[in-house]
């Protein structure tokens, strides 16, 4: 067969108005962005992906003008029907340019997109749910997702629904309460607030959220590397006191790993950080150190698919729960969650809950006793472009 090729690679750039900002110990956003990738093969087969774009507020056209004017012309043409090959190729081929420029970062985002689309066309084109096309890597092995024939030890289809654990985050440092109760309505028996806002508002939130929805919902807490290493060791002794599940980015990502190695060792804590690494040196760094509980990078910030799966495996081999980060819109949502449930049944997967369109009407998804069912539908499952969007669409980028 002739090898499918790229045809145009296109960018979408949406904002929605809300009403209430989401806060983070760094900044907040005052509006929803979301910046989705379509790639489309000469013979008409599309997937989509999404690029990070939550930070600066001014990102997102950024990014999809990177996207028209330098990886369109650059991929056009190009092989596509091995996502990983052209994932390497582009990592490797702008590698210098991304540092010339100085933007290593959004040129990772926009590569992780694309390879989140390249994946999806893929399966796509083979009429089978992302989730499937991932298990069915001798790699991969789900689990809970793949069986082996015993006898011949080859591997069969799987025939097990695709399940996977789900947390509610986004909250803080207000109405904590409130909305983990709405979140445990909807079916949530995780939830992740956020912290950094000084010991006391901390405090009130821990409170607020196990008066609001009891003793069993797991309970996590991100502090979004607010803390210097001097002020750490005191400030995640204070959380200890409520026995998170974990403590998410105590300290910025660059602090050295013997930094974080030690203060895992000094407080006893369970670390979860990964959404701000980026390469698999970084993270086979940071996994080896010992020091991390559970590891979050994010298909739309560096690795997309392929280089996500490289630390779900790394991390498998380690014994470190894979839960991929997410807090955007739909299309990354349902790429985590395809990831997540080709990995089996561990771990979990992070559903920002507060209210957006770009997440909401893209990819709807329902919570039954904190677990999400995935369909059949081919590729993730998803299609922006007919989720009634166009409202948002800024023009001209």
């Amino acid at each position: 067969m002739n090898p499918s090729r790229i045809e145009r690679i296109e960018c979408m750039v949406y904002r929605v108005p809300i009403e209430r900002p989401v806060r983070t110990s760094f900044g907040a956003m005052t509006d929803r962005a979301g910046t989705f990738v379509r790639v489309t093969a000469e013979d008409g087969a599309f997937g989509w992906g999404e690029v990070f774009s939550n930070f600066p507020q001014v990102g997102a056209e950024h990014r999809a003008r990177l996207v028209h004017s330098l990886f369109d012309p650059l991929l056009k043409g190009r092989e596509c029907d091995d996502p990983v090959k052209t994932w390497r190729w582009l990592e490797a081929q702008l590698r210098r340019l991304a540092i010339q420029c100085g933007e290593p970062g959004p040129f990772a985002q926009i590569i992780g997109a694309i390879d989140q689309a390249l994946w999806d066309l893929k399966a796509r084109r083979a009429q089978v749910p992302l989730w499937r096309l991932l298990a069915a890597d001798p790699r991969t092995q789900g689990d809970a997702v793949l069986k082996r024939d015993g006898a011949q030890g080859e591997q069969t289809a799987p025939d097990s629904v695709a399940r996977v654990r789900v947390y509610a985050s986004g909250f803080g440092p207000t109405a904590v309460g409130e909305m983990s109760a709405a979140s445990h309505a909807l079916g949530f028996r995780a939830i992740k607030f956020k912290v950094g806002f000084g010991v006391d508002v901390d405090r009130r939130n821990f409170l607020e959220l196990r008066d609001a929805v009891g003793p069993d919902v797991q309970v996590m807490v991100d502090a979004n590397q607010a803390w210097d290493p001097d002020e750490a060791p005191g400030r995640v002794a204070e959380l200890m006191e409520f026995s998170p599940l974990w403590i998410e980015e105590p300290m910025p990502a660059d602090v050295p790993v013997a930094v974080w190695a030690a203060l895992a060792t000094g407080t006893g804590a369970a670390f979860a950080a990964g959404e701000n690494l980026r390469g698999l040196q970084s993270f086979d760094e940071a996994l080896r150190a010992g020091f991390l509980r559970f590891v979050q990078p994010d298909v739309a910030k560096w690795g997309g698919i392929s280089g996500c799966r490289e630390v779900a495996l790394l991390a498998r081999e380690l014994g470190v729960e894979f839960c991929p980060h997410w807090l955007a819109g739909g299309v990354g949502l349902a790429a985590s969650l395809h990831l997540r449930a080709a990995m089996g049944q561990g771990g979990y997967a992070e559903v920002d809950a507060n209210p957006n369109p770009l997440r909401q009407a893209v990819c709807p998804i329902e919570i039954r006793d904190g677990w999400v069912t995935l369909s059949e539908a081919p590729g993730i499952g998803v299609d922006p472009s007919a989720a009634g969007l166009e409202q948002y669409r800024i023009k001209g980028v």
